[in-house]
Order: C-alpha cells, then sequence, then structure tokens
C-alpha cells in the first residue's frame, strides 16, 4: 500500500462535488463563515449572501452583510474559510444545523481560482519533483508517532481532504516541548528565534528552572516590547532585536503579528545576520519559527549545531520542500541526529521537526 495518496476519498470528493454544485448554481442562502482573505476570495467568485462571524463585531465585510451564526438561515449553505480551527469550525456550525463544506474542499472541488491556503504553494509539484524524499524522510523518522503525523499531513496536502487531520488539537501550549527532549532542570542555554512575545521562552523557564541564559531573537518592533515586559522578572534574557539569517543584511519585514515575515514591501526595515556571528558560546537548544526562513537561518548557525549539537526545534511547514530539506541540512552538520515530527493545531500550521542528539548530548 502506498504511504501517500493524491486523491480524496471517494464518498468524501462525492460529497463536497454536490456541496459546491448546488451552492454555485444558488437558489438558496450562501454564507462563508469568516471574515478573512479566504473568505474575500470567495466573494470574488460568488454572489453570496453575506459572512458568519461571532466574534469581530463587524457589521459588513466586502460590501456583504455579517451575521452572527444564529441569525443565518437554516436553509443556507456554508463554506468555513476558517483554515486553522477546521474541526471547532466545524462542529460549530453543524450544532447550529448548517450544512457546510470546509475551504480546503470547496477550492478542489469547485475549481474556482479562490486563494490558495497559506503554506500549499506548489506541494504537488514538490511532492513529484521530490524524487522519493518523502518517502525517505518517513523511514528516517524516529518513532511511529513522527511517521503517522508525515503520512496525514502529507495526504491532506495532495488531497486537500480534511480527515487526514482527524485527532489532531490545538496543543500550542507545549509546542517546542516533548518529554523526548529530556529537557534538564539547569544549565540550559535556550536560544529562541522568532521569540515573538516572549511566550515559548517563558515555557521553557518553567521547564527549567535553573537554566544558563536565554538569547531572545525578534526583529519586530512591537513583538519585542511585549517579549521585554513578560519576561521583565527573570534573570539572564539577551534579548536580540534582530533576525538570524546566512549572513549580515538589512531587509524589509511586514508586521502581522506571530506571522510577521521578510517581504519586499515590508513596513519595517530590519537587520540580520548569523547566528554564530552574534552567540559565542555553548547552547543546549535552539527552536526557530520564522515563517519560511529557518533554513538560511541554519546555514548561519552551521558552527554552533557543529560543535555543540543542540537539541533542535524548528517549523518545517512554511514552504512544501522544507518538510525534507530541513534535516538534509541538520544531517549534513551532524549525522547523529534521531528526527522528530510533531503537529500542533486542527490543521494546517504548527508542524515542528525536532532534532535530538543520539548520543545523549547535550
Amino acid at each position: 500500500m502506498s504511504l501517500f495518496d493524491e486523491a480524496m476519498a471517494p464518498a468524501r470528493a462525492a460529497a463536497a462535488a454536490d456541496f459546491c454544485r448546488r451552492f454555485l448554481a444558488g437558489g438558496m442562502p450562501r454564507y462563508v463563515l469568516g471574515t478573512n482573505s479566504h473568505a474575500a476570495s470567495i466573494a470574488t467568485h460568488v454572489d453570496i449572501d453575506g459572512f458568519i462571524d461571532d466574534f469581530s463585531g463587524a457589521s459588513a465585510f466586502c460590501q456583504k452583510p455579517v451575521l452572527r451564526t444564529d441569525q443565518v438561515p437554516p436553509s443556507a449553505l456554508v463554506v468555513s474559510a476558517v483554515l486553522g480551527k477546521v474541526w471547532t469550525a466545524q462542529r460549530r456550525l453543524a450544532a447550529a444545523g448548517l450544512e457546510n463544506l470546509d475551504y480546503y474542499a470547496f477550492r478542489q472541488q469547485s475549481q474556482l481560482p479562490i486563494d490558495n491556503p497559506f503554506f500549499w504553494d506548489d506541494f504537488r509539484q514538490v511532492f513529484h519533483d521530490s524524487d522519493g524524499a518523502f518517502e525517505r524522510l518517513h523511514a528516517a523518522l524516529a518513532d511511529d508517532v513522527s511517521r503517522d503525523t508525515l503520512r496525514r499531513i502529507v495526504n491532506f496536502r495532495l488531497t486537500a481532504d480534511i480527515d487526514w487531520m482527524q485527532g489532531f488539537t490545538d496543543r500550542q501550549d507545549r509546542q517546542y516541548f516533548e518529554d523526548f527532549l529530556q529537557m534538564r532542570g539547569g544549565g540550559e542555554t535556550f536560544v529562541d528565534i522568532g521569540g515573538f512575545d516572549g511566550f515559548t521562552s517563558q515555557e521553557f523557564i518553567k521547564r527549567c528552572p535553573g537554566y544558563a541564559c536565554v538569547h531572545l531573537f525578534e526583529p519586530e518592533p512591537g513583538n519585542m516590547a511585549q517579549a521585554r515586559a513578560r519576561l521583565a522578572g527573570y534573570r539572564d534574557i539577551y534579548f536580540h532585536a534582530m533576525g538570524v539569517s546566512d549572513c549580515a543584511q538589512t531587509l524589509r519585514l511586514s508586521r502581522e503579528g506571530s506571522m510577521s515575515r521578510l517581504s519586499n514591501t515590508g513596513d519595517v526595515e530590519i537587520a540580520l545576520d548569523r547566528l554564530d556571528a552574534v552567540i559565542d558560546g555553548p547552547v543546549t537548544f535552539i527552536k526557530m519559527d520564522i515563517e519560511g526562513a529557518e533554513r538560511p537561518a541554519i546555514d548561519g548557525a552551521a558552527s554552533l549545531i557543529r560543535c555543540h549539537v543542540p537539541r533542535l526545534a524548528l517549523a518545517a511547514y512554511h514552504r512544501a520542500d522544507d518538510f525534507y530539506r530541513i534535516p538534509e541540512k541538520i544531517l549534513a552538520l551532524h549525522s547523529g541526529y534521531d528526527i522528530y515530527l510533531r503537529h500542533y493545531t486542527e490543521c494546517r500550521d504548527e508542524t515542528v521537526m525536532f532534532f535530538i542528539p543520539r548520543d545523549g548530548r547535550p
């Protein structure tokens, strides 16, 4: 049996196609759950009756009315443009008695040129061009949970069938901190790259109260201000108001909270440098979540990784080929790592690849 599927399950595909046919034909109320860019993308191609949002307080979006779920006619068809908490959204619509379909299946089955979900660009093409790299990664992973996680995520991206994601829940409160890291209560040096508001560094400190020090890297000024405030009462925190890459440079950043990312049209200028040029000394744990810039950051940390072989927790979901390119880079620096994969939300975001030194270090 093949590890990876490329077509939605027949019954699921038939039901989604029927929903899309009726939604596009009209004749009954049509709504979209959510007031985001993906919801707007649907509205540019379908003359919907309105949007559903129980939390925004807005009365209109894209020149259409915004209703609460309990205001929507029971005969309505609803496309859920909630791309993160897909199961939570589906349960809420089902509890209201509203027939619904998720954005992923709607995009696939309707064949409308609506926006691709974030982080899905060219995944199918990358998969076909990978020459078996996903299968090799599957074989190299250290445990059954990792292998099952990879298989389900890849199949979800290939088929657009959210059924592959059943069982995943929102566990971001423990993201980056799994038992197999075997964290020590003291002596750890943590490098938090993409530190956002300091939450992850604080979670590290809770687990390792006798830590040596924390280096937090965050280039977005508003995020850094929040991180400084959150961690103000802790000792030996080094705040680096910069990004990390493979060379010293100045680039632009688009400020989008936890999803701030490098962009030629960004609204703020930031400095970046190699981690090797900033930290001089042993580190035991490096975490990176920098919106698709992880691979150049790894290149800029090559000496630290080779010399100290720290545990690594690296976001692996932003770019389609990160799933196998990131481990290729890390194992080229040090071959003695075991690789684990974990997923921390209901759907597309927050897949983390862990590298644990096989010889028991650090």
